[in-house]
């Protein structure tokens, strides 16, 4: 193969071409993006500014902020530029830049969320030694860890994809560049790649999943023995918006890793990757802000003082 046929850009792919629904699409996305940055930022000036939840959990809920305000910024703004512009161009470099950070955003989500799940266990199951477990130290440690790991993964595999030749074609079929859509434009065997992609899949998220089940297997367990209603319910309020978190999370990450890789990719799998990439980071917040009795109250406060203000 020549070199001049070497590809050194990228074309992502845009949900339609009439340009009415590009705008569209783009203002759907942009209204999602603006609504996550606001409402994970608000989470994070409330815990921030209210030391009653200096607590480890509230601790990993602002860490999770934080993470999918980072997370769903790496997509979104490029694919609103593709929706409105003629350019649908994205270089090498930008390409495997968003790989990176994709990669590396999900792996850290999917380590703090499975963070969180011990958390839950150790306050539910063993309330007594939870101030010890789940010390300041432990909690940044913990932090570091999932983040450095993220870092590892996302790098290996970033790596691994672009040792590859393009020179097939340079039209990636997705409205952001991620690894099975570039596998696909390779001109050499993919097959070493896709088995270490799912090697690394059924060892971080099917061991992460596991980890959760079992936590919370042993805290429902725990959780049934409470002798009153009201105990019951106050254990199981603090567990449900994780739940729930973490269920949008592997449910969308599964339906794009576990779906067979197609060699004629349609709108439906671009759909998949939405559910997987931005609609977590949005909804997280509105899960915690309304299953979290806390959150609910210390944003009614922070709403108060601001009328009380206001009115003076």
């Amino acid at each position: 193969m020549p070199n001049s046929s070497t590809v050194t850009e990228f074309l992502l792919t845009r949900f339609s071409d009439v340009w009415e629904l590009r705008a569209l699409h783009a203002m759907l996305f942009l209204l999602m993006y603006l609504a996550t940055l606001m409402g994970n930022l608000l989470i994070v000036i409330i815990i921030t500014f209210n030391w009653k939840l200096h607590t480890p959990m509230y601790f990993f809920i602002r860490n999770l902020s934080v993470l999918d305000m980072c997370y769903i910024s790496v997509t979104v703004p490029k694919a609103c530029i593709i929706f409105l512009l003629d350019d649908r161009t994205i270089s090498m470099a930008g390409c495997a830049a968003q790989i990176f950070l994709v990669l590396a955003f999900a792996t850290v989500e999917l380590l703090f969320l499975t963070v969180m799940a011990r958390d839950r266990y150790v306050a539910i199951c063993r309330p007594l030694h939870y101030p010890v477990i789940m010390n300041p130290q432990v909690c940044v440690q913990m932090t570091l860890a999932s983040v450095l790991s993220g870092l590892v993964h996302s790098g290996f595999h970033t790596g691994n994809t672009f040792q590859l030749p393009f020179s097939r074609s340079n039209v990636v079929h997705q409205f952001f560049c991620d690894v099975p859509s570039l596998l696909k434009l390779s001109c050499s065997e993919t097959l070493n790649n896709e088995i270490l992609i799912f090697i690394s899949a059924v060892v971080i998220a099917g061991g992460c999943f596991v980890f959760i089940i079992m936590s919370y297997i042993h805290i429902f367990s725990t959780v049934l023995k409470f002798p009153t209603r009201g105990e019951r319910g106050k254990a199981f309020s603090t567990c449900v918006p994780h739940i729930l978190v973490v269920s949008i999370f592997l449910s969308s990450g599964a339906a794009v890793n576990v779906k067979p890789t197609s060699s004629s990719p349609t709108v439906q799998d671009m759909i998949t990757s939405v559910f997987y990439s931005i609609v977590p980071p949005f909804l997280n917040p509105i899960i915690y802000s309304l299953r979290n009795k806390q959150i609910k109250e210390a944003i009614e406060r922070v709403m108060r003082r601001k009328l009380c203000l206001g009115k003076r």
